[in-house]
């Protein structure tokens, strides 16, 4: 390390020894680096910049001597090796480094890349949870917390966030973005970007972003991961595109693409997509990653005959780097020598691959994410848990509380404590948790049992699954063993209240794990009717990834908590707000369906033609069987105290285009608690020359208020939030009537109107 600035240029091709190669001046512009290094590299090299391995063997141990790891290994020698997944600790990512900057002919040093979805190792709640809390700065902090400790541990690039919107809650991986809607979801884009990057990406305790899946892929037919996407160029521009250009704009140096087709054409291969509307329209100077194999998948499609072909159509699209399909390193080079690939591209790819690491400063010091000190001072630090229990109670929504059952007295009530999720401390933790350990988070039994003024007593009542539950494996449930419902109902009995924690296992969702029911698994609907029957005085805290259809829960249940599953403190979490001493303050960023028949089910729909029962016959759009409203709407939730709106208020009720229109409401705290009320503001442009949905998100704002207190919220439409898409991507602002709602929920609001001209 004495000589740590001749070994980290490594930009010469003077010597074979990292220690001789002669620094590059690091003031020199980026740019010009980057020329002076392209000019030294050869086609193999350039191609190896492009290529991004999995970890595949223990790096401090013995070198590995046959086999895929052994291919791997050698290439990483040759340079022929951009970037490497999942090696994490800062030992491992030392010691991998270490071989591509001190044992290659041009030393480059790598990118390491890491899933770090909702944090390293202390973690947060996922995604989809953080949104319900429709707070950007707790979120963006949340972010920063996982990067801190993502750093720390030697990793430098995270793929994350998942922007995709998503309207359908079969597909499991709804549970890693911001849920259905696009200006939530560009908001929280912003916010986790700014969170992972900071505002120095060489800072050693930030990472690079990654945006994610670009595009659709959150629109898979019937919910099935990995499926066809077949959507309009509306849909297109206007709800899946925005979060993604928002992450652009927020700074995210990389992209990912995605499994799905869009127009026929497999996304790692659309050139529409990452060239003429990432790279060209939008301007980013990032590089695109593929998703895991994608390229060669594309022979699967239907859409390359070989990995050749793959490899040639996935590069002429725009796709930077491949991620473990292992074709760009067999294909590329003989591509190019063909004729079949311009250099160009090979070029174009390679810059934006060397420009995000110079701005990491890897090559200033490729050891600057290596400090073992650091590292055992960030990971699980009091710091770290402290922000993920604010972001837990934060993302909690009171969905129902007849009959104020909460807050929970904190002396004198006897309370039963039931479902074996509520003594878990694992399955809280949620899915795409790579890093962190098993049996970390706070069970919320733990986190009860800190309250000592009342008498708490635990029944499991049944296991959830059956065997293991990991990462790569279906999960089995329990649909037989009702050996501990006896001794669940006789502490129901004899309670004051019982809380039940029922849902979903952390492992039910994520990627390839989606559902065609969405009800509570396993024998939990039958424990819950059978503990009703001898209490009825329940709280049910729903554990869940995804929103769940839950009509007898709905209807019977007086107190319904929608806790998610909140990562490392949970427990604490819950406990904090079912005894009151955190008002819950969550929104939902998804419908909640009433059955599975609902779904793909979203608040900013399109009217029909025939939108209500006006001649009181069945020709009109509705079920048979069930409302269509969904069971719980896009923007509920409550509070322990009230809030009351006064009427929405605009400055003047005729604008011209480009004018700012003014709208304004007073919201008074009419109960008895201090609390936060999410105020939303939704529009609707009545006419114009595309359909528009009956609501629209434009604006919402979370203020905080005391009991009794009034505040007057007060928004600014402006041509961004009145404007949309057109089928060929031209942004319209139209002449015309336009409707305001501004209320607490999507289906909870007032109106008025105003003309713009």
């Amino acid at each position: 390390m004495k000589r740590t600035l001749l070994i980290l240029a490594v930009l010469t091709v003077c010597s074979a020894s990292a220690q001789k190669k002669k620094t590059m001046n690091n003031k020199q512009d980026t740019e010009q680096r980057i020329d002076e290094l392209l000019a030294k590299m050869t086609l193999e090299e350039k191609v190896g910049q492009m290529n991004q391995y999995n970890g595949f063997w223990d790096v401090t141990g013995p070198s590995p001597k046959e086999g895929n790891a052994a291919t791997k290994y050698e290439h990483l020698r040759k340079g022929w090796v951009g970037s490497m997944l999942t090696v994490r600790g800062v030992k491992e990512v030392r010691a991998v480094q270490k071989i591509a900057v001190e044992e290659t002919r041009l030393g480059i040093p790598l990118i390491i890349g890491f899933d770090v979805i909702h944090g390293y190792k202390t973690l947060s709640p996922i995604p989809l949870a953080e949104a319900a809390s429709w707070d950007m700065e707790a979120i963006k902090n949340s972010a920063k917390t996982a990067a801190s400790e993502a750093a720390a541990s030697g990793i430098n690039w995270t793929f994350g966030p998942n922007v995709d919107i998503s309207r359908d809650a079969r597909w499991g991986r709804v549970m890693e973005g911001a849920g259905e809607d696009p200006f939530l979801g560009s908001r929280v884009a912003e916010a986790r970007v700014k969170g992972f990057q900071g505002e120095d990406l060489s800072d050693p305790l930030t990472i690079a972003a990654c945006a994610k899946h670009f595009a659709g892929y959150g629109f898979a037919e019937s919910g099935r991961d990995y499926n066809t996407v077949d959507i309009s160029n509306a849909t297109l521009y206007n709800t899946v595109l925005p979060p993604f250009k928002a992450a652009n704009d927020a700074g995210v140096r990389t992209y990912m693409n995605s499994f799905n087709i869009l127009n026929g054409i497999p996304a790692t291969g659309n050139s529409f997509l990452q060239r003429d509307i990432l790279k060209g329209k939008w301007g980013f100077n990032g590089f695109v990653i593929t998703d895991w194999a994608s390229i060669r998948e594309m022979i699967a499609h239907g859409f390359a005959k070989d990995g050749a072909e793959a490899s040639e159509k996935a590069v002429k699209a725009g796709a930077d780097m491949d991620m473990e399909s292992h074709l760009y390193i067999y294909e590329l080079v003989n591509l190019v020598k063909e004729g079949k690939v311009e250099e160009a591209l090979i070029d174009d790819a390679v810059r934006r691959i060397l420009r995000v690491k110079f701005e990491l400063g890897l090559f200033d010091d490729p050891y600057r994410y290596c400090d073992e000190k650091r590292e055992k001072e960030t990971i699980y630090s009091k710091a770290s848990h402290e922000a993920v229990l604010d972001m837990a109670k934060k993302s909690i929504v009171l969905l129902k509380n007849e009959g104020n059952l909460l807050p929970l007295k904190k002396k004198g009530q006897k309370i039963a404590l039931i479902g074996s999720l509520a003594n878990d401390k694992t399955s809280p933790l949620g899915s795409w948790r790579i890093a962190s350990d098993d049996n970390t988070a706070v069970s919320v039994l733990e986190g009860m049992q800190q309250y000592k003024g009342n008498t708490l007593v635990y029944e499991k009542g049944a296991d959830l699954t059956i065997g293991k539950t990991t990462f790569l494996d279906e999960l089995v449930f329990n649909t037989t063993d009702r050996s501990g419902f006896e001794a669940a109902k006789k502490a129901a009995k004899d309670a004051d209240v019982v809380v039940m924690v029922l849902g979903e296992h952390g492992f039910q969702s994520g990627e390839g794990r989606s559902r065609t029911n969405l009800d509570l698994p396993g024998l939990q609907q039958v424990l819950l009717e059978e503990i009703y029957k001898v209490n009825p005085n329940i709280v049910l805290v729903l554990n869940n990834g995804r929103p769940l259809a839950l009509p007898w829960a709905a209807e019977h249940i007086p107190t319904i908590v929608e806790a998610w599953q909140l990562g490392t403190e949970t427990g604490n979490a819950v406990a904090q707000v079912l005894y009151g001493d955190y008002n819950p303050s969550g929104k939902l960023p998804m419908s909640f369906p009433r059955n599975v028949g609902q779904v793909p089910i979203y608040y900013n729909q399109h009217s029909t033609g025939r939108p209500t029962n006006s001649d009181n016959n069945v020709f009109w759009s509705h079920y048979s069987d069930v409302e269509k409203t969904p069971l719980f709407a896009f923007g509920h939730g409550l509070s322990y105290t009230t809030f009351k709106y006064g009427s929405v208020k605009l400055d003047k009720k005729t604008y011209a285009k480009g004018e700012a229109v003014k709208v304004s409401v007073e919201v008074t705290n009419t109960g008895d608690y201090d609390g936060k009320e999410v105020v939303q503001l939704y529009i609707r442009d009545i006419a114009a020359s595309l359909s528009r949905p009956v609501k629209e998100l434009k604006g919402f704002e979370l203020v905080p208020l005391k009991k009794g207190e009034t505040k007057t919220v007060t928004f600014t439409l402006t041509d961004k939030e009145l404007g949309f898409f057109n089928n060929e991507g031209e942004y319209l602002v139209e002449q015309g009537t336009f409707k305001v709602f501004v209320g607490t929920s999507s289906d909870n609001v007032q109106e008025t109107e105003f003309e713009l001209k």
